[in-house]
């Protein structure tokens, strides 16, 4: 089976399990997952499973992408805000949601990760589109606020946030698992003129924000 046929498997069983749209289905069609895992878990992925990537850190379940993508509304030119770049293959799912109009800000915790994530993303084309620093993500990236939309690949202990809230622009989307190893939920937010709209969007396991700083 080549890489492609895999792929078309897996978008099939996204599909069937949530209701996505159209728009982030093929996008994640277009972006080889293979590409964003070690050697070691080539094999498996195509599966819809997180796996493990380096430094303690992990590629989300494809299904978990395509929720959080899909949440989000992106448009394409949006300008989106992501902490936790990992490996970079959400980022490149993003990117293939808000076309070469659009730009993809990423805030990686370790550097060894956004270093690679930059090196592969740029030999896949996506350079032009998504950006990369070293930093802490509670900071958020203050320079190229206000975003249309931002999300969190990791767990805010207890809520998202404020830099990230206040880069934000009003009627924008912010995705983010929230809560402790135990006990996390997905949560949208939506700034309004008058504050936020919070919803949940059921339980969910990710790996936790560095501390602060």
């Amino acid at each position: 089976m080549t890489s492609a046929d895999a792929r078309d498997q897996l978008i099939e069983r996204v599909a069937k399990r949530r209701e996505t749209s159209d728009r982030v289905l093929e996008a994640m069609r277009s972006v080889p997952r293979h590409e964003f895992v070690p050697d070691a878990t080539i094999e498996r992925a195509y599966a819809d499973r997180p796996l493990p990537i380096g430094n303690g850190q992990t590629i989300s379940a494809p299904y978990m992408v395509a929720t959080m993508t899909d949440l989000l509304e992106l448009e394409t030119g949006d300008r989106v805000l992501e902490i936790g770049t990992g490996c970079g293959y959400h980022a490149a799912v993003t990117a293939e949601m808000i076309g070469e109009s659009g730009q993809v800000y990423g805030v990686e915790y370790v550097a060894e990760l956004a270093e690679s994530a930059r090196d592969r993303l740029g030999r896949l084309g996506y350079d032009d589109v998504v950006d990369i620093r070293v930093g802490d993500g509670h900071e958020g990236w203050p320079e190229h606020a206000p975003y249309d939309a931002a999300y969190l690949t990791c767990a805010a202990k207890t809520e998202v946030p404020d830099a990230i809230i206040d880069q934000t622009r009003e009627g924008g989307r912010i995705v983010a698992p929230v809560g402790r190893r135990a006990h996390q939920e997905l949560v949208r937010l939506t700034v309004t003129s008058e504050g936020i709209d919070r919803e949940t969007h059921g339980s969910v396991r990710f790996v936790p924000m560095a501390e602060e700083s």
